[in-house]
């Protein structure tokens, strides 16, 4: 059975971005790369038969264009292309149904000036099931360092993201920065309080301990992958922003509910996906 990584294109320069990531991606991983296109379905009545025919075949000009470049970038990686009818989320999230990971731009062509996050990302981002990596526009800038970064709750640690975020750093061969975020108990994460100093530290050794707890259990599995536990004073989202300025991939989580209405994303991806400097993996968990 052939295993596909896929990636969103249209006709903006953002969707190629990020099938070039998508394309280096496959290669590591050893998949096929499948390019999804969404073309208008005549029959949903929003497009006349001859306009969608049309549109269809400027998809195909379209697929064929970004298929030769990203050939012409990666020759080794297998690629092929499919148009689906309907809408680009509904599109992409079918497509997903058979992908091991979903590559998206940030925004595709359809987005006005100064938007940073397309409805298209988005809806993928929130309820595909299966991870979802949201390439940022502009392209990520150069890193400083090569790591992959990744949120952790120790408190309430997921497994799938933090497992995913190992296998990128050994894929990459990066080193991964694991970020726990706390705050002290009963003050908001963003403010400074005049805090005795021993406890404050006596609360951040707990931190640490919650965290090294988290990572054994990876670390034994993945033992070429260097770790950096980060234990940091401030909120989640601010400090996983932080980290994307050094990072080359950052891993977040997405809790899923049984529930199609009710897939959506948490407020510290969120705000992630619309801040990030490099490209975000959302990973759903349960």
């Amino acid at each position: 059975m052939t295993r596909f990584l896929m990636a969103g294109i249209d006709a903006s320069r953002e969707s190629l971005v990020a099938g070039e990531w998508a394309a280096e991606e496959a290669g590591r991983r050893g998949l096929e790369l499948r390019l999804v296109l969404a073309v208008p379905d005549p029959a949903d009545g929003i497009a006349e038969p001859a306009f969608a025919l049309s549109w269809q075949r400027s998809g195909e000009e379209v697929l064929g264009r970004a298929e030769a470049a990203l050939t012409a970038r990666r020759p080794g990686v297998a690629m092929s292309s499919v148009q689906v009818t309907g809408s680009a989320p509904a599109a992409l999230l079918s497509a997903a149904r058979t992908a091991e990971l979903l590559v998206v731009g940030a925004r595709g062509d359809g987005g006005f000036d100064g938007l940073v996050v397309g409805s298209t990302a988005l809806a993928a981002a929130s309820r595909a099931p299966c991870p979802v990596v949201v390439v940022p526009r502009p392209p990520a800038a150069a890193r400083h360092e090569a790591e992959v970064a990744v949120g952790v709750d120790a408190r309430r640690a997921a497994e799938p993201p933090v497992e995913f975020a190992f296998d990128a750093a050994r894929l990459h061969t990066d080193r991964l920065r694991a970020v726990h975020a706390w705050a002290l108990t009963g003050a908001p994460p963003w403010t400074a309080l005049a805090v005795p100093e021993e406890d404050r530290a006596a609360w951040e050794d707990e931190e640490v301990q919650r965290l090294s707890d988290v990572l054994r259990e990876p670390r034994e599995r993945y033992p070429d992958v260097s770790v950096l536990p980060d234990v940091v004073l401030l909120h989640p989202a601010h400090a996983l922003v932080h980290a994307s300025q050094r990072a080359g991939l950052l891993v977040v989580g997405r809790r899923t509910s049984p529930r199609a209405a009710e897939q959506r994303l948490g407020p510290v991806a969120h705000a992630v996906l619309h801040h990030s400097h490099c490209p975000v993996a959302v990973v759903p968990h349960g």
